[in-house]
């Protein structure tokens, strides 16, 4: 039997993206409205089996409603530019999941899902009309069910007429009529005035639709009802015709063109890398080529050795240099993964080594570590730390494939060796998931597919590299990676290697602490509530707030008042309950993210965290941290700052010393801009949050307000990251249009910022991608587009990628110089932590007072900019004393 399904897409992106805190992509892409839509069309996908499926968007603001009533939708405030950046992306999500969409320029989505389940129920097939939109419900039918969102959009509560009949004791076609008496606010559809949901069903329970309450307004009881009937019979005829869907529009689209044949688990995948949505690969499946299907599988087949103990004397004279190098770990953690073997390629030589026969091969040892053998490999970080925690030593690493591959293409965080050799060679390289398998089903191979695959690897490399070494040439990138980013990857691989030492004792000490702070705050909360109740269930929790303590209502979801954070923040001021609760729920992420997540990383053996870094990950050449993520920990509140207590020397009296670049990204941004006021306020040494709260408001220093300062604060470093006046109206919970203004404002002071962002943009529209000041590129595709929204996000991305970019080319300067320095100057101190815009040491008590000095002055000399950057130091027994 058939299952049509169809999707108001301008619904469901709108309840996501307000249900979900704004989330982005590492490149800065919004996302939340696209995750919230995913998660719901999965669902659907899962347990409805649609064999026919469609989205419909509204295809611009006017509608032939306008007509009727002008003031149509007039209500709305307009769409925040980061929900209307990801209308492309849910377009791009569907097209990835070959699911049909469209739009009828003058009408709305409604009325295309209205002709279509006209149609629909035709023919008798079952549809399902999935929307957040009660008017839909006048849709409904014996074939046609219609699926209302809650909490956002991760349930659905569906219809027939059964259940609008004992919800409302009506017949689906009456929600017109009910929507005709008691109006619409969100689509500013006016009803008649003092006439809500209850008054209308009792009208219409009586008389049964609009047009028969309007003739019989002398026998309605309440004279005030009848004067507002009276006074308003066009309005309530007028706001029935708006409420109806259209069930006619000119849609030449065949429901049959709706057919849903699946999808291409491989363009999922990829769209979902490209959005981050990590947790969501795991529930999507990659069709495996059939056997037959003459879709080819592998590389062409080429000659390959294997190095055995009875044959390796005779490979010893085939390890030259340059040499390709790749070394097979089973596990993507090279901290802990066991090597299974070694491919090596070089013109006319293909070899692979097994892991027992390369160990004992002292030809091959020695050439691993001979720093005058050129090695080509694919992560040259990887494997220097893989092989350390072996004991093997490798060196001569002259070219790194993945470093070079994400230099030439930011926003393709993380490639892979079989992508690389796809784009640069043409070669097809089996990836490891084709190889090995996914997940619970993960299994090495047989070592003749090993070593085949292990050798494709190497051969790609070898393949790979002449023509990376062309394009960075061509991209003016070369000194980027010789200079930057493959020195900075070996002081990675020795931070890596060296680890932080974490005193676990410490660790369960702060975790019973926390267990007793919350202890506390139950307590506290159930005195505040009047009785015990379960705090982190929502709907218990809104029974308190709401409907027991009487506290106002900020935001409804299908289920009740929200009891979200951003929600609880506002509510504060009107019971103590909130602090209590607001608490309540940081101290338990604490204990169980960071006190329970952090203990499971340290190293049996070290009594140490050793956090592997990405290098390329963030389209803005920003590092980042995984097992565990020591960029993550909470600094805001003092029980988070104090999981800094558990990080301590790894020797006895040894210090730790952090040193912090002051405000980086806003000294950029004024060397960058040429922004006199910015040049003059950094010169002077002033706090750029009270000289920019100054300027904008037009007070004097001794005038500057914390809530002014604040204020100021969110703008700054809101400019850096593109930010709208939505945003900046969520950040400090201030109207749009006082954020707007106060935009304005910034930018009539410090014009120059806004030329350069007027002059960078027109740049990158000339040349197609933005640079920083040590030409790192980024590309922007989307800069030229014809849609609003792809363009638009293009544009901020073209503002703030110089800025931020520059930011961490800066303080990988740092690093690589601060290693230097430590090696030229025989000091025993060691580099410990990249977080941010800071830097950790841990340094012998002797070697202390030379650090303070050495530090900020490296830092501080990285890079010569027209203001001066300024580095904090300080230090102490642990992290947590050192800040």
């Amino acid at each position: 039997m058939s299952h049509f399904v169809l999707i108001d897409g301008n619904s469901v992106a709108n309840r996501a993206f307000y249900a979900l805190p704004l989330l982005s992509t590492s490149a800065g892409l919004h996302t939340n409205a696209v995750l919230g839509f995913t998660t719901m069309l999965l669902r659907v996908l899962e347990e409805m089996k649609p064999t026919h499926i469609m989205v419909a968007f509204d295809a611009g603001k006017v509608v032939f409603r306008h007509s009727e009533y002008a003031e149509y939708k007039g209500g709305r405030s307009k769409t925040p530019p980061e929900l209307s950046e990801q209308f492309p992306l849910i377009r791009e999500l569907l097209d990835a999941f070959s699911i049909k969409h469209f739009e009828l320029e003058g009408y709305e989505a409604d009325d295309i899902i209205g002709t279509l389940t006209r149609h629909a129920d035709a023919q008798a097939w079952k549809t399902t009309v999935i929307t957040g939109d009660k008017d839909m419900l006048q849709l409904v039918s014996d074939h046609v069910s219609v699926a209302l969102t809650r909490k956002g959009v991760s349930e659905i509560e569906l219809y027939t007429p059964q259940e609008i009949q004992e919800k409302y004791g009506l017949a689906p076609l009456q929600i017109i009529d009910l929507k005709g008496l008691m109006g619409d606010s969100s689509d500013n559809i006016p009803g008649v005035p003092g006439v809500g949901e209850k008054t209308a069903l009792k009208l219409l329970h009586e008389y049964g639709s609009v047009e028969k309450v309007l003739e019989n307004i002398d026998r309605i009881s309440g004279k005030k009802l009848q004067e507002n009937l009276r006074e308003n019979v066009d309005k309530a005829n007028m706001s029935k015709a708006l409420a109806t869907i259209l069930r006619e529009a000119p849609v030449e689209l065949d429901v049959h063109e709706t057919a849903y044949g699946g999808y291409d688990g491989a363009l999922v995948s990829d769209f979902f890398k490209k959005m981050e949505f990590k947790s969501l690969l795991s529930k999507i499946k990659v069709a495996q080529p059939a056997e037959g299907s003459g879709q080819e599988t592998s590389a062409k087949p080429f000659e390959f050795e294997v190095v055995t103990e009875e044959n390796a004397d005779k490979y010893a004279d085939k390890l030259t240099s340059p040499m390709a190098l790749y070394i097979e770990m089973d596990g993507e953690n090279y901290h802990h993964a066991p090597i299974l073997g070694f491919g090596l390629a070089a013109e006319g030589t293909v070899l692979f080594v097994p892991w027992d026969v390369a160990r004992e091969w002292k030809a091959f040892c020695a050439w691993l570590a001979d720093p005058a053998k050129e090695k080509w490999a694919f992560d040259g970080k990887r494997d220097t730390v893989g092989l350390a925690w072996h004991g093997l030593e490798a060196n001569g690493i002259s070219f790194d494939v993945y470093l070079a591959s994400y230099l030439l293409n930011a926003s393709e965080s993380n490639p892979t060796l079989d992508s690389i050799a796809s784009q640069y060679a043409q070669v097809r390289v089996l990836s490891d998931e084709e190889v090995y398998g996914k997940g619970a089903k993960r299994l090495v191979p047989e070592m003749d597919v090993l070593c085949e695959h292990v050798a494709h690897k190497a051969a790609a490399i070898w393949q790979s590299v002449p023509v990376l070494r062309e394009q960075l040439a061509e991209n003016e990138m070369v000194e980027l990676l010789r200079d930057l980013e493959a020195p900075l990857s070996m002081v990675l691989a020795r931070m890596e290697k060296q680890g932080v030492k974490v005193n676990s004792e410490r660790l369960v000490q702060m975790g019973e602490e926390l267990d007793k702070k919350l202890a506390d705050l139950t307590t506290q909360i159930y005195d505040l509530a009047g009785g015990p109740f379960n705090i982190n269930s929502p709907k218990q929790l809104g029974e308190i707030l709401f409907d027991k303590l009487a506290l106002p209502v900020i935001k409804k979801t299908k289920t009740g008042p929200s009891t979200s954070a951003d929600v609880l923040e506002k509510l504060a001021p009107y019971h103590p309950i909130i602090d209590a609760i607001l608490n309540f729920r940081q101290l338990g992420k604490l204990r169980s993210t960071y006190i329970e997540g952090l203990t499971k990383e340290i190293h049996t053996k070290t009594s140490k965290v050793h956090t592997l870094y990405n290098q390329a990950t963030t389209a803005t050449g920003r590092l980042s941290s995984t097992e565990p993520n020591l960029q993550n920990i909470p600094i805001r509140m003092e029980e988070g700052r104090k999981i800094r207590e558990a990080f301590i020397p790894s020797e006895d009296g040894w210090y730790m010393l952090a040193a912090d670049y002051s405000q980086i990204e806003l000294r950029i941004l004024a060397h960058i801009s040429g922004d006199e006021n910015l040049i003059d306020a950094f010169r002077k040494g002033m706090d750029i949050h009270t000289r920019t709260a100054m300027d904008v408001f037009g007070v004097s220093e001794g005038e500057v307000t914390s809530l002014m300062r604040r204020q100021a604060k969110a703008v700054n470093f809101g400019i850096v990251y593109g930010i709208s006046d939505y945003g900046l109206s969520q950040n400090l919970n201030i109207t749009r249009k006082e954020a707007a203004e106060f935009i304005e404002r910034y930018f009539a002071v410090f014009s120059g910022v806004k030329r350069w962002m007027d002059e960078i943009v027109q740049q990158a529209k000339q040349d197609g991608y933005v640079t920083t000041l040590l030409h790192r590129r980024r590309y922007l595709p989307d800069i030229r587009s014809s849609n609003f929204n792809l363009r638009s996000f293009a544009e901020r991305t073209a503002m703030n990628t110089p800025i931020q970019g520059t930011a961490a080319d800066v303080i990988k300067l740092a690093m690589i110089r601060m290693q230097e320095s430590l090696e030229q100057k025989g000091l025993s101190s060691r580099m410990l932590l990249q977080v941010h815009d800071e830097l950790v040491f841990e340094v012998p008590e002797n070697e202390l007072a030379i650090m303070r000095k050495l530090v900020p002055e490296v830092m501080e000399g990285a890079l010569a900019l027209d203001v001066p950057l300024k580095v904090d130091v300080s230090d102490g027994r642990s992290w947590y004393d050192a800040k």
